[in-house]
């Protein structure tokens, strides 16, 4: 059974806002993966005894379930928990959410934006869940190529739209501090379905909307 762990930051169990934090975790796995990251330590020669390790070994496994938990979501689902039927037929467009992923070559973060847009075929959903399909997707370990995909996918498929966009900008981490070490190179990658693909004034609209600042 998952065991909840209650993050204080302010000695009441609230955090800046007011709100009480509440992180759940498999116990079971946890102690599992402490058990490797324990080992890890000693291999990389560390010593997991010494004070400012003691606890380093679990508050590492917590941070990759966390950094991982879209394992456990169903990006579709999240779509259809706010599905709605509506006769609007232009694009919706989201953009700049925010996103960390985790290459899965060398489990080494890659972060950015992600723009997502539709054109509705009688239903929509809510824009929140749109930024909740991105997360369920990017909190795995991923290749960015396979992330933008998807998100398109996911989509078209649970929303049946006219068509689908989405544009990934991110940086990684696995060529900035290992490798080739170039720290200032961002990846760009895309993905279309229906309309954005057949029609060229309507994948240009999409472009330059997310590269207009309107806010």
């Amino acid at each position: 059974m998952a065991s909840k762990i209650h993050k204080v930051n302010d000695g009441t169990g609230r955090d800046s806002n007011g709100y009480t934090k509440t992180e759940t975790w498999d116990k079971s796995t946890i102690e599992e993966l402490s058990g490797i990251y324990y080992r890890v330590l000693q291999l990389i020669g560390e010593d997991p005894e010494r004070e400012g390790l003691l606890n380093t070994p679990s508050r590492v496994a917590k941070a990759l379930s966390f950094l991982t938990l879209g394992y456990n979501q169903d990006p579709c689902a999240i779509i259809n928990s706010a599905k709605f039927k509506e006769e609007y037929k232009q694009m919706v467009l989201v953009k700049d959410i925010d996103i960390y992923s985790m290459c899965e070559h060398h489990m080494l973060p890659f972060f950015g934006k992600a723009h997502v847009a539709y054109i509705p075929n009688g239903y929509i959903t809510g824009l929140s869940k749109i930024a909740r399909v991105v997360e369920a997707f990017s909190r795995r370990l991923q290749v960015q190529e396979r992330l933008t995909t998807q998100i398109r996918d996911c989509l078209q498929d649970c929303l049946n739209p006219m068509g689908v966009a989405v544009v990934i900008e991110a940086k990684h981490m696995c060529m900035q501090i290992r490798g080739v070490q170039k720290q200032n190179s961002v990846t760009t990658t895309s993905a279309f379905t229906g309309i954005f693909l057949s029609q060229l004034n309507t994948r240009e609209e999409f472009i330059h909307l997310i590269g207009s600042k309107l806010h």
